[in-house]
């Protein structure tokens, strides 16, 4: 595998034709998607009013779309494995337009639901895709550098979301944030059919439907538990909480041991956990986007309830910080690639913590430049985390495993986020109940309860901060 001699953009291998713009692709379309999953939260309220829908039913936009993510994701090793790259490419694009389509056009509320986990599929597929693409084309000593933009997708894309339905909904329809994409993503559409190539061969394996069934039951039943657990808190939901959790819990023992029994067969291949780096890497980067979703959720509800912000001013405020982890992350990848993991992962572990116990102390009086100051100094954190963990874990991993590693991380990801939505929603609706109960005004305690959400938050960064010395440089494995 040979490398070109330039500094931009970041090389590829050059035994494939247009490698840097088949990837370049594939970034541009898997943001598109990704941007998706955080798009919706500021237009519910718009959305409840329209649809005539509660907060309960409304919220179905999002946990339907995770839900979906977490069925399809684990089964992306297989597809990725069995089929050519452009047939899959073909197919989340083709996915994604067409859930757009039907979100766009929605005349009730549960053809809206549908639009989105049809779009959901589409955005399951892309990211494996994405990954399994780079790890494949990019030489070891340059992968920090190219998944320097892969951090881009990963972290801005949803960190902007909210910035970027806020500022549609400042001055048209809700239906518009489904409009202006429709066309990029057909724009995707057409030009992947043109400049994908099958830069991976692919290898006829039987999927195991146990496993199938297993991992379905497994992460839509931990994700819908772990989502269901803040609105638990408020004495609301469908079905008691531990239903979903104890299903998804036992499922998963089963799904693991299924996998470990199959072993070359297995629908995910848990030998990557065999290999020390990944396992520490993937443990970091679940922390990350705990930290990342559980802010993520907090901040706009903070800028709204506490400070009295409209959603356009809330996507303002979070904008910065947003635009400062998509500038830091092709940079950190070129460093990453000089020094190694450790000098940027321990720096960035103890950013995220100090900006997460700064953010303890919001309150009704904070000021908006002080929020952003502690945004951007998180999102510095997060960025310096990001790129060198997700390199260090795939790139330990030998080359038949890419695809298995990239569906793994990808679905501990979205698990973690769930996780990290649930525990900070949990904490500040108990204590925001608990202090109204004792006759705190709504808005004091609703930054009472914030507060005490962020002090949970700084403890988990704080343990982060020392698994982060763990990370070592990844050492690839030839096969």
């Amino acid at each position: 595998m040979t490398t070109t001699t330039t500094d931009a953009p970041p090389a590829a291998s050059a035994s494939i034709p247009g490698a840097n713009r088949l990837i370049a692709l594939l970034v541009g379309s898997a943001f598109v998607v990704i941007l998706n999953e955080t798009i919706m939260g500021v237009a519910l309220p718009e959305l409840m009013r329209e649809f005539d829908v509660p907060a309960t039913t409304a919220q179905w936009l999002t946990t339907a779309f995770l839900l979906t993510m977490a069925v399809v994701i684990p089964i992306t090793g297989f597809l990725l494995t069995r089929f050519p790259l452009r047939a899959v490419f073909v197919a989340a694009m083709t996915s994604f337009s067409l859930g757009t389509l039907v979100a766009a056009t929605a005349p009730v509320f549960p053809v809206l639901v549908g639009g989105r986990v049809v779009q959901a599929v589409g955005t399951a597929l892309m990211m494996p895709l994405l990954i399994t693409t780079i790890l494949n084309l990019v030489e070891p000593a340059r992968r920090g550098r190219m998944m320097g933009t892969v951090s881009i997708v990963i972290s801005v894309a949803p960190a902007i979301g909210p910035t970027v339905s806020g500022l549609v909904l400042n001055s048209l329809s809700w239906r518009w944030m489904f409009w202006i994409v429709l066309p990029i993503a057909l724009l995707s559409l057409a030009l992947g059919a043109t400049w994908v190539r099958n830069v991976t061969e692919p290898r006829r394996v039987r999927v195991d439907a146990g496993s199938v069934v297993l991992s379905a039951l497994a992460f839509s039943g931990l994700i819908y538990g772990l989502s269901s657990i803040g609105e638990s808190a408020t004495g609301h939901t469908p079905v008691p909480v531990w239903i979903p959790l104890v299903v998804g819990a036992v499922a998963l023992a089963a799904f693991i041991a299924r996998q470990l029994q199959l072993s070359d067969r297995a629908l995910l291949d848990l030998r990557v956990f065999a290999t020390r780096s990944f396992t520490v890497a993937v443990a970091l980067v679940a922390v990350s986007m705990m930290a990342l979703f559980g802010t993520l959720i907090l901040l706009p509800l903070y800028l709204q309830d506490v400070l009295g912000l409209s959603t356009l001013q809330t996507g303002l405020v979070l904008l910065p910080g947003g635009l400062t982890m998509g500038l830091l992350a092709p940079v950190v990848g070129r460093v990453f690639d000089r020094v190694g993991p450790r000098p940027l992962v321990a720096p960035g572990a103890a950013l995220t913590s100090v900006a997460l116990w700064g953010m303890t102390t919001l309150d009704v009086d904070t000021s908006r430049p002080t929020v952003i100051a502690l945004h951007v100094v998180m999102s510095i954190g997060l960025a310096l985390m990001f790129t060198p963990l997700m390199t260090s874990a795939l790139g330990s991993l030998p080359q038949q495993l890419y695809s298995h590693g990239s569906a793994i991380v990808s679905t501990l990801q979205q698990v973690a986020g769930a996780a990290g939505t649930a525990l900070f929603i949990t904490v500040m609706t108990r204590r925001t109940t608990s202090a109204t109960a004792d006759g705190t005004p709504l808005v004091d305690a609703t930054a009472e309860g914030i507060h005490a959400a962020l002090m949970y938050g700084g403890v988990i960064s704080a343990a982060a901060v020392g698994v982060a010395l763990l990370v070592r440089r990844p050492v690839p494995v030839e096969v």
